[in-house]
């Protein structure tokens, strides 16, 4: 029999959990049995839906501190971080429960009188989530939650390096209340996501992931479709340095954005796009914080970076650092593997700088997913914005400058789903939506009201009440000659 086997990356030797990987009569059963929940469920009103979810909120916030610790053993996130995976999914089950008692629809007016006319959202049914191993509490959080909210039934396939956190986050579900058919676990890599995306019974995807895997999510689909597909992938997020900027708030956002949870967010900043008047000061600052960040367990209280997911990522980024110093760049910093003492094979790779980077350098243009930062040197707030959008993702971005005019017209011109004013590309909170544009998503957005939008549908209702047939278009409009008679007639 197949398995899914969970190691901690900060001690590959320890495994924390062995899972059957799913089979195709796996997950059929597992979609049929779904299937019928979901129909029982979608006849529960939405506000006793939502005092469930509100439940496994309470239940998180409960086991925080466990949750965090196995977050921290199974992801490598430092405490501080795995800490706030965890109250992400507590803040969304809040937020979803709220929206239990909220408008789903709008009334509109009809051009006919006695006449009544709104919009409200259905479920789909089941909804697949393949889920990555980033954010293994919080992501799940952002798609399950609204799901059951919406009146669908989940069948959750996390990534096969993240196996213990999602069956934590379901147990905290099934203790919460939520029927066991309706939200079910499928273990097992790319093959089993396929399986899931190209079920006929399953009506909606929603992916987070890679771009590649992404795409192959979305032809998957729709060979047996149609369905809701929804995509939030990769991002290239860039930090946009300009002459007024306040220094030491650059520095700061700079090494959060870059190398918090080890550079391994789809938000992580990955390029530093500084005007060339300040570029020698930014990267010495920035240069002499990160060298004095530790490397460690991220359960030590003293680690400020914790390990990369697994040592292929690690043997990745270092080839991918060794690529762009063939193509021209300059390290500044880091970039090689390092070893830790007292965390046996652990998969490390410390703060590290490229300079000397060209917009349209591999490295400029490829997601790294890791702790690294390629400096962009520009001559005007112009070019920067240039090369900000010249990748194909567009996921977040920043600017720094304190001339508020320069700070909206970057807002304006910039092509990403995300924007920020003097803070780092990372750190998006869970009532407004999250997603990107270009190659980075498909329209559809994470977290905030629109996160109901990828697993419900728009149903619309018109009830008249005139006690007659009345025609739209036709009956609130002088006829034209002749056509009036042959129509009654």
């Amino acid at each position: 029999m197949a398995v899914v086997e969970s190691r901690n990356p900060t001690r590959p030797a320890e495994v924390l959990g062995v899972f059957p990987a799913a089979t195709a009569d796996d997950v059929d059963r597992a979609v049929r049995a779904a299937g019928e929940a979901q129909r029982v469920w979608a006849l529960v009103p939405a506000p006793a839906r939502a005092e469930m979810i509100e439940e496994c909120g309470r239940l998180l916030g409960e086991h925080k501190a466990e949750l965090a610790t196995l977050v921290a053993r199974e992801v490598g996130k430092i405490a501080a971080e795995a800490g706030g995976d965890v109250q992400e999914a507590i803040d969304m089950a809040g937020f979803v429960a709220g929206l239990g008692r909220a408008a789903w629809g709008e009334v509109a007016p009809s051009e006919l009188g006695n006449k009544v006319c709104w919009t409200t959202r259905q479920p789909v049914g089941v909804v697949g989530v393949i889920s990555p191993w980033n954010f293994p509490i919080a992501i799940p959080s952002w798609k399950v939650f609204p799901a059951l909210l919406a009146g669908n039934a989940v069948l959750l396939k996390p990534s096969e390096l993240a196996p213990c956190c999602a069956a934590a986050f379901l147990t905290a579900c099934r203790d919460a209340g939520i029927p066991s058919d309706l939200f079910q676990l499928v273990h097992g890599r790319g093959d089993v996501g396929a399986l899931i995306a190209q079920h006929p019974g399953i009506r909606a995807v929603s992916f987070t992931g890679s771009v590649p895997t992404g795409r192959s999510v979305a032809a998957t689909s729709a060979e047996t479709g149609p369905r809701l597909v929804s995509l939030e992938l990769g991002g290239k997020n860039a930090m946009v340095v300009l002459p007024d900027a306040d220094l030491d708030l650059v520095t700061d956002g700079a090494l959060f954005g870059a190398f918090g949870t080890a550079g391994q967010r789809c938000t992580s900043t990955s390029r530093l796009i500084v005007h060339q008047e300040v570029a020698d000061e930014v990267v010495s600052r920035v240069a002499g914080r990160a060298a004095k960040l530790a490397l460690g367990d991220p359960l030590d209280p003293g680690t400020d970076v914790g390990p990369v997911i697994t040592a292929a990522a690690a043997v990745r980024i270092e080839g991918m650092v060794a690529a762009a110093v063939a193509d021209g760049a300059v390290l500044a910093l880091g970039g090689h593997r390092a070893t830790v003492e007292g965390c046996d094979g652990g998969s490390f790779f410390p703060p590290t700088i490229l300079t000397n980077v060209g917009a349209r350098d591999r490295i400029a243009q490829q997601e790294v997913f890791g702790p690294v930062l390629s400096v962009i040197p520009v001559a005007s707030s112009d070019e920067a914005i240039d090369v900000v959008n010249a990748t194909e993702f567009g996921l977040s971005a920043a600017v720094y400058t304190r001339d508020i005019a320069t700070a909206l017209s970057a807002v304006d011109r910039i092509d990403t789903g995300i924007v920020y004013v003097n803070a780092p590309t990372i750190g998006a909170e869970i009532h407004l939506p999250f997603g990107g544009t270009r190659h980075t998503g498909n329209g559809f957005r994470d977290a905030g009201r629109r996160g109901l939008e990828q697993f419900s549908e728009v149903k619309t209702v018109y009830i008249d009440y005139s006690g007659r047939l009345q025609r739209a278009q036709i009956d609130n409009r002088p006829a034209l000659d002749g056509l009036d008679s042959r129509e009654s007639g």
